[in-house]
């Protein structure tokens, strides 16, 4: 008989439900993102789009990533017949701006999310956001930061006042500095440490109750920053951020994640992919290891998959990368201790399959991918706390949670082709009532706006003290009512 599930249910640390945020960022002319999120003749978000977010239910949405080094929020309130369009200088072509702080709040208001936003931190130091040859003065200091903060959490702002805005938008996180040690022409450790505590002091004195974010490193240069900053910005900052975006080795032409080779060998690709929560799994162990003793909470609030032909990644819209990207979801989850922020999509877009959200255009209905899938699924059913699980049968991938009587359970067959039938056991308690909430699809299955609802999830009540199948390449998040055994 195979071996069942073992959970011991004694809470152990807390899981902060902002392991399954997104964040925002118009991308210019590489993907439609937010403009094709926002319909110009109503002036308003696109309903399907608001629907799906639902769906998706983000706890928290940051709005800007590179983007941010070069925006001048002015540019983004008051009436959008007087905005100012500017140049996507990384991402290219022309921002609108017909989406700013206060349609980002709205956004956020309707879809029951917290906002944030990455504060433009002195172009992170590089001179050619700073200064373009086109496009005017794009760096901006402590002072642009601070208004900004004071613009839109003071109740009394004269200028949101004036902008139709008499209720304060109360944005109470923001981010400083994005990828501040990806660049070497960019400021240095030292002198990023130094410039966040000064825009820390300012920002705070705008509004003494929000929460900061400092840049803590990055998956490309490594985690050398991380201690360091925790030790330099000490008190200043409730989080340090870090980003990590996993290729697998997928630039070897030779890959089955290189171009459409997925579509030659299903089990190539599929063992590829599995490869997936080593890498996350590493990465975040790295700046957990450099990060020593300090006691700050980490904030991952950018992660994806990056392979070749990045405006596509049409493998990543299969189930197999469904499963791919639950495997990592559980990798946050056990360092969930630590990490206190993450994500693991770049939330909208019309192209990019490293979406959780896509928008068909001109017309259709916005869909979730299967990163968006899995991420709404757990989103939905998980506990506050996280307890152990002591052992599984070969094959599942299982992380737990609980919240009182409730016990969570995530289990991935990692099995393409094999189904796994298990019992579960858990110290203490026996099972009154059980309920799945399961993906299961052939992993070469593809969605797009056509089939997207192929992979939703199906529900259905378990035998509480019976065994339970997980088909091959599944997803299921279970929903199980404790009873304490009597002895």
């Amino acid at each position: 008989m195979a071996q069942d599930i073992h959970i011991d249910p004694t809470p152990t640390f807390s899981l902060s439900p902002d392991l399954y945020m997104q964040f925002m960022e118009p991308l210019g002319v590489t993907d439609g993102s937010v403009e094709a999120a926002w319909d110009h003749q109503t002036e308003d978000w696109r309903p399907d789009v608001i629907k799906a977010t639902q769906d998706l239910a983000p706890p928290i949405i940051r709005y800007g990533g590179c983007l941010s080094s070069y925006y001048r929020w002015r540019e983004g309130v008051g009436p959008r017949s007087r905005r100012r369009p500017m140049l996507n200088l990384l991402w290219g072509g022309i921002e609108s701006n017909q989406v700013g702080t206060a349609e980002f709040v709205d956004f956020c208001r309707r879809v029951k999310a917290r906002g944030f936003y990455c504060v433009n931190f002195e172009s992170d130091g590089r001179p050619y956001w700073a200064r373009p040859r086109r496009g005017g003065v794009r760096t901006a200091g402590p002072k642009e930061a601070a208004e900004w903060v004071d613009y839109c959490n003071r109740p009394d702002h004269p200028l949101r006042h004036r902008h139709g805005h008499p209720e304060p938008f109360n944005l109470k996180l923001w981010q400083i500095g994005n990828e501040t040690s990806h660049d070497p022409n960019g400021y240095d450790l030292e002198t990023t440490a130094k410039r966040t505590v000064a825009f820390a002091k300012a920002m705070r004195k705008a509004d003494p109750e929000i929460e900061l974010i400092g840049w803590g490193g990055h998956s490309k240069t490594g985690p050398a920053w991380t201690g360091r900053m925790a030790e330099r910005l000490g008190e200043h900052v409730q989080y340090l951020a870090f980003h990590h975006m996993f290729k697998l080795d997928s630039r070897d032409p030779d890959s089955p994640l290189y171009c459409d080779n997925y579509r030659l060998d299903p089990q190539a690709t599929w063992d590829a992919l599995m490869q997936a929560p080593a890498a996350q799994d590493a990465a975040i162990q790295a700046i957990r290891e450099n990060l020593g003793s300090h006691d700050i909470p980490l904030a991952m609030t950018e992660s994806h998959f990056a392979l070749p032909g990045r405006h596509r990644n049409e493998v990543l819209s299969s189930w197999a990368a469904g499963v791919a990207n639950a495997r990592v979801l559980h990798v946050h989850q056990r360092h969930g201790d630590a990490l206190k922020m993450a994500t693991l999509a770049d939330f909208c877009g019309t192209r990019w399959n490293v979406n959780a959200l896509l928008i068909p255009v001109p017309r259709g209905q916005a869909f979730l991918t299967p990163v968006g899938r899995v991420m709404a699924l757990y989103r939905k059913h998980c506990g506050s706390k996280a307890v152990t699980v002591a052992k599984t049968p070969a094959g599942l991938d299982v992380v737990a949670s609980r919240r009182g009587k409730r016990l969570f359970l995530h289990v991935i067959n990692t099995n393409r082709t094999r189904q796994v039938t298990t019992g579960v056991s858990i110290s203490g308690y026996s099972v009154a009532s059980a309920k799945s909430f399961q993906i299961t699809a052939p992993p070469e299955v593809e969605i797009d706006a056509h089939n997207a609802d192929r992979i939703k999830p199906v529900s259905k009540a378990l035998d509480p003290i019976g065994r339970w199948s997980f088909p091959p390449a599944s997803v299921s998040a279970l929903e199980l009512t404790l009873d304490e055994k009597r002895a």
